[in-house]
């Protein structure tokens, strides 16, 4: 079973936030790589499923600012292209951090 719960998340730069998980495995994601994977209703159709945002559309220097907590489960943050909807679940970012490693 994965550890979903965080350790310590940073945001060092504008452009990435590292989590290191309780099982002391840390990822770091680029804000352009997070934008690109957004899972909110604006980016993924609801009904569908399909992803209506194009990730080509993201620019490899997109930064990310108010970084905050939703709960005791997800981050939230708003991206430089205007884009604040998204919700990514610790679960999620977890998951995508180990797709990638």
């Amino acid at each position: 079973m994965l550890n979903t719960q965080p350790k310590v998340i940073e945001r060092s730069v504008p452009g990435q936030v590292t989590i290191q998980w309780g099982d002391d495995v840390k990822h770091v994601f680029l804000a352009a790589e997070l934008r690109k994977v957004c899972p909110c209703a604006a980016c993924v159709s609801e009904t569908t499923g399909q992803r209506t945002h194009d990730p080509a559309t993201v620019s490899v220097t997109l930064e990310q600012s108010n970084l905050k907590l939703v709960g005791n489960y997800a981050l939230d943050m708003l991206f430089s292209d205007g884009h604040s909807t998204g919700i990514f679940t610790f679960q999620f970012l977890r998951r995508l951090g180990d797709a990638k490693s």
